[in-house]
């Protein structure tokens, strides 16, 4: 009988957040703990009997990760507090992560971090994003990043383009995004790989096989 792992999912309460805690929810493999900012938050998971923690980004998180196997990061300050959460925020959770032997930390991303001052609108928060994402690189955590292009609403194909570097923009719907990320918490799957996504022609288990 295989144990299943403990998945902490950091910003559960947004968009993309909900749909990664149902894809856990329903796998065989993983038991997500949804981390909330404020108790309001946590009501909506308790009715699906989905575990849920308190912790602030921007406060101490080493009980957020007790008994926690993996992490997703998931995160977004919404352009609110993009140094103090996006940034700083993620480095104090994988911090916390490192102390406490996380096993794998996945990281939602965004196309354009490598490249921060590629986009006059969005400098700041890619430049957050990039300034996480290296120092996940050399944190010696094991991690994955995933980089989307831009997030629609529309409902998942299951089917993307992936590559370290695409070269092109693109849209992605936030499910395939969740399922990508979902797929990178396998211990198998993107050991400290960087990745884009956008939609395209191939199942997402297929497209990353090939960056295993």
């Amino acid at each position: 009988m295989m144990t299943m792992e403990n998945v902490l999912v950091v910003g559960a309460n947004g968009t993309t957040g909900k749909k990664i805690v149902n894809l856990l929810k329903a796998s065989q493999y993983f038991n997500p703990i949804a981390m909330v900012r404020i108790e309001e938050q946590k009501e909506q998971f308790k009715k699906e009997n989905i575990s849920t923690v308190l912790g602030d980004l921007e406060k101490d998180l080493s009980h957020t990760v007790e008994n926690i196997d993996k992490v997703i990061f998931a995160a977004g300050s919404g352009g609110k507090k993009v140094i103090a959460v996006d940034q700083e925020g993620a480095k104090n959770l994988m911090k916390a992560s490192k102390k406490a032997n996380i096993k794998k930390f996945v990281m939602l991303s965004s196309m354009g971090a490598d490249n921060p001052k590629s986009s006059k609108d969005l400098q700041e928060y890619l430049e957050a994003k990039h300034n996480a994402d290296e120092y996940l690189k050399s944190s010696e955590l094991t991690y994955a990043i995933v980089r989307p292009g831009s997030l629609t609403n529309d409902t998942g194909t299951g089917k993307i383009e992936l590559k370290s570097k695409l070269g092109k923009q693109g849209a992605i719907t936030r499910d395939d995004v969740a399922q990508t990320l979902v797929r990178s918490l396998h211990d198998n799957a993107a050991i400290n790989q960087t990745f884009e996504i956008i939609q395209g022609d191939t199942l997402i288990g297929k497209a990353m096989d090939k960056i295993a």
